[in-house]
């Protein structure tokens, strides 16, 4: 990564996030595939070098992020959303697979217990925000009431009106609390969707990322699309932006993301000395201890 770019991390004026903040919600929450693609090189397949490559490089950057977030004491929160098959997930490994956990956590709530519905809708993830020194991860969040409750019935019309009349203030609080708050929606094509849901289906390896819900709503594309679009209209806010990511490309998706999320999280890389491995002791009057060792079978 160039030099001057990396002095500019989070530091983009306000001319150049209007440049890059996401289009209005009519215009951001266009069907992927719908309209000509703006990016045409996109079309070029990336090699699995090129990608590890590039990833390696953004994988550097981000523990020197890390170092930093823990260093100033910042607090970052990132949201990820969108439909089931987006890639989510693997956008979440690609960016905490070099990474502490003690640092970068991942939220995956599962579904709420009686207790959790009758308290109000967002306390269960408050408890989750981050701290001082760490990077919360939501893989899906609070815009579930916005998104699948809405849609396959779990709250009524009106608790989703009032989600999204009232987020908005909730996130300002959080905001003004010192959290940097990041809203990423990944956005696939119908075609692409039904291929990775598809793939689940035939490997075993997969098959768990399919539940009954993915498959209750894979046939209500256009009910999720009007979800979206009203969720994007009521809480896409200069103050809280969404960024939309196209996640037909799996290996773009994750490269672009990684490159957003760097340039949205002021750091700065952290001085070290150089480090040598010191002198290891020598045997002395060690000796192994008369014990059968239960060493794993080679099968490989």
């Amino acid at each position: 990564m160039a030099k001057n770019e990396k002095r500019h991390h989070g530091k983009s004026s306000r001319k150049d996030e209007a440049q890059e903040a996401p289009a209005s919600a009519p215009e951001a929450a266009t069907e992927a595939g719908s309209e000509a693609d703006p990016n045409p090189a996109r079309s070029k397949n990336l090699s699995r070098k090129d990608y590890e490559k590039a990833l390696r490089e953004l994988h550097v950057e981000l523990v020197k992020m890390q170092e930093w977030v823990q260093h100033a004491g910042l607090k970052v929160c990132i949201v990820f959303e969108g439909r089931d098959g987006a890639g989510k997930g693997g956008t979440i490994k690609a960016i905490t697979e070099r990474v502490s956990p003690r640092v970068f956590r991942v939220v995956a709530l599962p579904a709420p217990t009686e207790r959790q519905k009758s308290q109000m809708y967002i306390q269960r993830y408050i408890p989750h925000l981050p701290a001082a020194g760490e990077i919360v991860i939501f893989d899906r969040s609070w815009y579930n009431r916005a998104g699948v409750e809405r849609v396959m019935g779990f709250c009524s019309e009106a608790q989703a009106k009032s989600f999204l009349q009232g987020t908005p203030l909730v996130e300002q609080a959080i905001i003004s609390s010192g959290v940097i708050l990041l809203k990423y929606w990944l956005e696939v094509s119908p075609d692409e969707q039904t291929r990775r849901l598809e793939a689940r289906i035939e490997d075993g390896r997969k098959i768990w990322k399919l539940s009954p819900m993915d498959l209750k709503s894979y046939g209500r594309w256009y009910d999720y699309s009007r979800a979206r679009d009203e969720m994007f209209t009521a809480t896409d806010l200069p103050s809280a932006p969404w960024y939309v990511l196209r996640s037909d490309d799996k290996k773009r998706a994750r490269l672009n993301l990684i490159k957003h999320l760097l340039a949205h999280v002021p750091y700065e890389a952290l001085p070290r000395e150089k480090i040598k491995l010191p002198k290891r002791q020598g045997r002395g009057d060690y000796k192994e201890v008369d014990h059968p060792i239960r060493y794993i079978a080679e099968a490989y």
